[in-house]
């Protein structure tokens, strides 16, 4: 076992022989969007994101469902066509499953990929002097919610829906060809929560420049009307003691990254060299921020002063 329960990380990953590692990850939940076949693919996109973070290929996949009685079987036939689409798009395939009765639908999927053991990327591993790039915009969570209160415009969902629906597998293959120090995705803790996992992993701070951090759009404005899901107050009360925030940072724009987010883009910790090649091959990567020395802690900055 070369990644277990030892140390958390976004999946397990066990040795076959000297060039052969099966990585395993699992992941599902409720709709986050009213399109049966949209949640189908981002439920498949988010799981199989744990691969992609981990520097894997996905091999194939099995359905988990849970559905309730009273809706139709044309609802569930677009959510597992939007999963099984989305996995084809992986290059891989969905090789059965199971379901249960439940009051709320849920779908996701168990994931088996592959990996070369010598290329597996973690959590930890980061080194101050290091940059950190973030390969989908944030805002998802606020966006979502906003959907949910019938507050959200079409087109700002629409550009959600398609940002959680794009696959990292791109993002991955750069994180290889570069050799990223640590690497780790974007999901239900938020940016802070997930930064911190890597920071405590791997003993250093991690800075990010608030004026850096790409949002999608409509996302702050939702966020100014309240349109928090309640993983926010959850995540603050978690890891707000590991954050600390710069002057300039308002209450508005910590809570927007303590938010939850839904198949977000991977975080990526490079050496400074390695940054224009990293997004030579993944070209929505963006700086936003840096590795310094540190125990543990994440620093939010209002600018960057120092250009990094």
């Amino acid at each position: 076992m070369l990644v277990g329960l030892a140390k958390a990380d976004d999946a397990a990953v066990y040795r076959l022989n000297d060039r052969q590692a099966i990585i395993s990850t699992t992941d599902f939940f409720p709709p986050v969007v009213d399109d049966p076949y949209d949640f189908g693919a981002i439920a498949a996109a988010n799981a199989m994101s744990d691969i992609y973070a981990m520097g894997g290929d996905v091999l194939f996949a099995i359905n988990l469902v849970a559905f309730p009685d009273h809706l139709g079987s044309d609802i569930l036939r677009e959510i597992l066509r939007g999963g099984a689409e989305k996995v084809a798009e992986a290059g891989a395939v969905v090789v059965g499953g199971h379901s249960v009765n439940d009051k709320e639908p849920k779908y996701g999927l168990a994931v088996t990929g592959l990996i070369d053991p010598e290329k597996v990327k973690i959590k930890g591993g980061a080194s101050p002097g290091n940059i950190l790039l973030l390969t989908k915009p944030l805002g998802v969570g606020v966006i979502t919610t906003a959907l949910k209160q019938q507050i959200a415009s079409e087109d700002h969902v629409a550009i959600a829906v398609e940002s959680m629906k794009a696959l990292n597998k791109d993002a991955a293959m750069a994180a290889q060809v570069v050799n990223a120090s640590a690497v780790t995705d974007i999901t239900g803790f938020g940016l802070l929560g997930h930064a911190r996992e890597m920071t405590a992993q791997g003993n250093v701070d991690f800075r990010f420049f608030l004026d850096q951090l790409p949002w999608l759009p409509g996302a702050v404005s939702y966020g100014r009307a309240g349109a928090f899901p309640g993983g926010m107050g959850n995540n603050m009360r978690f890891f707000e003691q590991y954050i600390i925030f710069g002057d300039g940072v308002s209450s508005l724009m910590q809570n927007m990254l303590f938010t939850p987010e839904t198949s977000g883009g991977l975080l990526v910790a490079v050496a400074p060299e390695m940054v224009e090649r990293f997004q030579e091959r993944c070209a929505d990567a963006i700086v936003v921020g840096e590795v310094i020395p540190g125990k543990g802690s994440v620093h939010v900055l209002a600018a960057n002063t120092g250009k990094v």
